[in-house]
């Protein structure tokens, strides 16, 4: 796009959104919200950064290809199920660090487990897009 307005606003916007996404990921084991609103609200910046300066600058942003988070994410959720069989728990049992960490809250299982589904989202919405931008 060629407006001053929208290229000014969308390099503001994105570290604001990106902020706001992983708010959003950290607020989702206690409240509405979690990785997958985090992954659309982290996705949603990268694309409107597309759209106001091109795809290409945006793929040097992020450095990674997108479709590399998705199993990364897979990863991180895998090993959330995993952890409790250390503790000869069922899989997917929700392990809990004792003492609440500031900023954060009370870690464990469901917070890695959001990870990886934040990844696995951002992955998947910006592999799906950008190839869309490719086309047209």
């Amino acid at each position: 796009m060629k407006s001053i307005i929208f290229r000014t606003s969308s390099k503001y916007l994105l570290p604001v959104l990106l902020l706001f996404s992983v708010f959003m990921l950290l607020r989702g084991h206690y409240l509405p919200g979690g990785g997958f609103v985090g992954g659309l609200m982290a996705a949603l910046a990268f694309i409107l950064h597309s759209f106001a300066f091109g795809l290409e600058e945006t793929k040097n942003i992020i450095k990674v290809h997108p479709g590399f988070l998705m199993p990364v994410g897979l990863v991180f959720a895998l090993l959330a199920g995993l952890a409790p069989w250390f503790y000869q728990e069922p899989f997917m049992t929700g392990l809990w660090y004792g003492e609440p960490l500031r900023m954060v809250g009370i870690v464990g299982t469901a917070l890695l487990f959001d990870i990886g589904v934040y990844f696995v989202v951002i992955g998947a919405v910006l592999t799906v897009i950008f190839s869309i931008r490719e086309i047209f």
